[in-house]
């Protein structure tokens, strides 16, 4: 009796030792190190950065950990995730397993109820309330004051046989765009301060969570509460706008737009979401945009064959029109096929944002791992980007890989997200690129006055020198831009 006691005993002392054990390996976590508390690879990742390394950085990782590894960033535990399966993975994925949830420090400057934090039915609401204004149907209506301010820009800052930098001066067309199209704000003053202030707000996006007087985060905070005050009384004197039903629908513009919505009777968002929102449209228009635009300045001056075929294809276009002061229709755009297959593959090789965040709403069983509920997920999309098994040559610039778009295989190039997710303004980015390449090339030629432009990301790619051209005018700019 006490021998089939102690085998049942034995049995069962067994059955649970597997059982445990199978429990643990179920938990394992993915490899790599956490390093130093609250510290961890954040300092390695921002130097990479700076060194203009982040996708060596990040290649490197993946080459040593695999796709999935686990890692310290910003004071959190965090996996990292690279490759197209997990790129599906995260835009596929349901509300109940990852929410948007950023940094810190990105999370305190962009404001807790942007577009980029929320989730369900608050993320799908205020989606539908801003790409009601950026949907294409609605920005048709705004290419011509889009083409007048190119124009405005060019006169202002682009003089034959001079030397110009071209970044800053990207940087400038992007956030007058903005604030003429998007929110009203006049030429003066107030748009100078917005500039200066959304400038300090970037510079502290990924710094260590660290709020003590003198940081980069703190310095970017009181600029961000500057900033939310100027968008607050802008806000109060559209809003009095409204009730005293001034202007026209072609005078619309973003804040005015979001306080008309209705809700069974009620205001559709609140203040403080269309001040968030608007910061943080403010901040991703302006870098991610002026971006594009530099690399294309650059790469169009060291491939003279893609010179050539864009030219003919913007040239084109101008022969279509009556006058040389005629401006740009959407039509116009839409026949730009060769030149927005540029700006992709500009966007491939040096994509604006190359890593993005989430937070782990559930344990998730990944590749063999588990990653905890609570954890922070560092995903880098755009590393699919200059994989060469997707696209062969990866840097090498070559535009025509797009010209079969059906041949890229899905979730390989996320330079614009995807899914719920896909950037609202895309159009808005795509048009203001377009338009301004089309003046560019059938107005001025230029060169690049260094062979070497060194760059550095804090978070957007920066160029040192600002990339230096010495430009020539081929035509004038019509006579009738008023500055």
């Amino acid at each position: 009796m006490e021998s089939a006691t102690f085998f049942s005993l034995l049995a069962f002392l067994s059955l649970l030792f597997f059982l445990i054990k199978n429990r643990v390996r179920s938990r394992r976590l993915p490899p790599g190190s956490l390093g130093i508390p609250i510290i961890g690879q954040s300092l390695e990742l921002l130097k990479a950065m700076r060194a203009d390394r982040t996708e060596e950085w990040l290649q490197e990782r993946a080459r040593k950990y695999g796709p999935i590894s686990k890692l310290n960033i910003f004071g959190t535990k965090t996996v990292f995730l690279t490759g197209q399966a997990h790129n599906k993975f995260i835009y596929s994925s349901d509300e109940q397993t990852l929410s948007t949830k950023q940094p810190p420090s990105v999370r305190r400057l962009l404001g807790e109820r942007n577009l980029f934090e929320m989730s369900s039915e608050d993320h799908r609401r205020l989606r539908g309330a801003i790409l009601s204004f950026l949907k294409p149907e609605a920005l048709k209506r705004y290419v011509g004051k889009m083409d007048q301010e190119i124009r405005l820009h060019l006169a202002h800052h682009w003089h034959h046989d001079h030397e110009i930098s071209v970044m800053p001066l990207m940087k400038t067309l992007t956030f007058n765009m903005i604030c003429t199209l998007l929110f009203g704000v006049e030429r003066g003053e107030r748009r100078k301060t917005l500039v200066r202030l959304f400038e300090e707000v970037v510079d502290g996006m990924l710094a260590l969570p660290i709020n003590l007087p003198f940081t980069r985060l703190n310095r970017s905070i009181r600029a961000r509460s500057e900033a939310g005050a100027i968008i607050m009384a802008l806000i109060r004197e559209k809003r009095e706008k409204l009730e005293r039903e001034e202007g026209t629908p072609d005078e619309q513009d973003l804040i005015l737009s979001l306080l008309s919505m209705r809700d069974d009777g009620g205001p559709l968002l609140s203040d403080a979401e269309i001040e968030d929102n608007c910061a943080a449209v403010m901040i991703a228009g302006h870098d991610t945009t002026s971006t594009l635009l530099t690399f294309l300045i650059k790469l169009i001056a060291e491939h003279p064959h893609v010179y050539e075929a864009l030219l003919n294809e913007q040239e084109e276009i101008a022969r279509g029109k009556k006058t040389g002061n005629e401006p740009l229709t959407w039509e116009d755009l839409g026949k730009m096929k060769y030149t927005w297959r540029i700006a992709t593959e500009a966007l491939r090789m040096y994509p604006p944002v190359v890593f993005s965040f989430r937070q782990v709403l559930r344990d998730i069983q990944m590749e063999g791992y588990v990653i905890p509920k609570g954890w922070q997920v560092f995903w880098a999309g755009c590393m699919t980007q200059l994989d060469g098994s997707i696209y062969p040559d990866p840097y090498k610039f070559d535009p025509s890989r797009y010209e079969d778009q059906a041949a890229i295989p899905p979730h390989t190039f996320v330079a614009f997200g995807g899914g719920s997710r896909l950037c609202p303004g895309y159009e808005f980015a795509r048009i203001e690129t377009l338009a301004m390449i089309h003046y560019l090339v059938t107005r001025f030629t230029w060169k690049l006055c260094w062979e070497e432009n060194s760059i550095s990301r804090d978070p957007m790619p920066v160029f040192k020198q600002g990339l230096p051209i010495h430009i020539q005018m081929k035509k004038p700019l019509s006579d009738n831009v008023i500055l």
